[in-house]
C-alpha cells in the first residue's frame, strides 16, 4: 500500500511538471513586467500612480483546472497501471493538500521577497492584491488563506470531473444546469446576495479554516463516486 501511494505521488508529481512549469514561467514573466512598469512609473510625479498584481488568483484558477483534469487524464492511466481505488483516493488527496501547500508557501515568499526589495529601492507604486489585506495581512494568514481556497477548488472540480466522467456529458451537464439554476433562483429572491455580502461583511480567519474544512468533507465525497469507477468513460 505504501509503496503504491508513493509511486502515485511520484507520477501525479511528474504529470504535472510540465504545466506547472509553464504556469510560473508565465506567472514570473508577467511580475517582471509589472516590476519594470512600476520602475518607470516611480519617476513620475504622480501620488495617484498604483501599479497592482494578484499572485495567487491565477493559482487558484490553476488549480480548479488541474482539479478537473486530474479525473480525465490521471485516474483512469492510475487505474489501469492496477491502482487500488482505495490507495487512489489517498494519493490524489495527499497531491492536492501537498500541492495547495507549496503553492501558497511558493506565493507567499516570492511577495515577501518582492516587496523587501521595492522596499529597499524606496519604491512604494507596487502592491499585491490578496484577500489578507482585508484581514492580517502576515504571511501565516497570507498561506492559511491560499492553501484553503486552493484545496478547495481542488476539491469541488475533482469530484464535478468524477460526475462527468461517470455520468457523461449529460450527467454533468444537467448536475451543473440545477446549480446554475439554484443560483438563478437565489439571486432572483435576493437571499444569495444577501448571503454573500453577509458573507463578506463578516469574513475572518475562521472563515477560511471552514473553507478547508469544506473541502475536506467534498474530497471525502467524492469517495463514493471514485471507488466503483471504471477505465471506462461515459460520454
Amino acid at each position: 500500500m505504501g509503496r503504491q501511494i508513493k509511486g502515485l505521488l511520484y507520477f501525479f508529481g511528474a504529470d504535472i511538471r510540465h504545466s506547472l512549469t509553464i504556469f510560473w514561467t508565465i506567472l514570473l514573466g508577467i511580475l517582471v513586467v509589472s516590476l519594470a512598469f512600476t520602475y518607470f512609473l516611480s519617476g513620475i510625479d504622480d501620488d495617484d500612480a498604483l501599479f497592482t498584481l494578484s499572485l495567487t488568483g491565477p493559482m487558484y484558477v490553476y488549480c480548479a483546472i488541474l482539479g478537473f483534469l486530474t479525473v480525465k487524464e490521471s485516474v483512469p492511466f492510475s487505474i489501469k497501471m492496477g491502482a487500488t481505488r482505495k490507495n487512489l483516493f489517498v494519493s490524489v488527496g495527499i497531491f492536492f493538500l501537498a500541492l495547495s501547500f507549496a503553492m501558497s508557501v511558493a506565493a507567499s515568499i516570492l511577495q515577501e521577497l518582492v516587496m523587501s526589495l521595492l522596499n529597499v529601492s524606496g519604491i512604494d507604486l507596487f502592491m499585491f492584491l490578496h484577500p489578507a489585506y482585508f484581514l492580517d495581512d502576515t504571511w501565516y494568514t497570507r498561506i492559511l488563506i491560499d492553501m484553503s481556497i486552493m484545496f478547495f477548488f481542488l476539491s469541488v472540480m475533482f469530484i464535478i470531473g468524477l460526475i462527468f466522467y461517470k455520468y457523461g456529458l449529460a450527467g454533468g451537464g444537467s448536475f451543473l444546469g440545477v446549480l446554475l439554476i439554484v443560483c438563478l433562483i437565489g439571486i432572483a429572491q435576493g437571499w444569495l446576495i444577501d448571503f454573500l455580502f453577509e458573507l463578506v461583511a463578516d469574513i475572518d480567519l475562521g472563515f477560511f479554516y471552514q473553507l478547508f474544512g469544506i473541502g475536506v468533507v467534498i474530497y471525502a465525497i467524492s469517495f463514493l463516486f471514485l471507488r466503483r469507477i471504471t477505465t471506462v468513460k461515459v460520454r
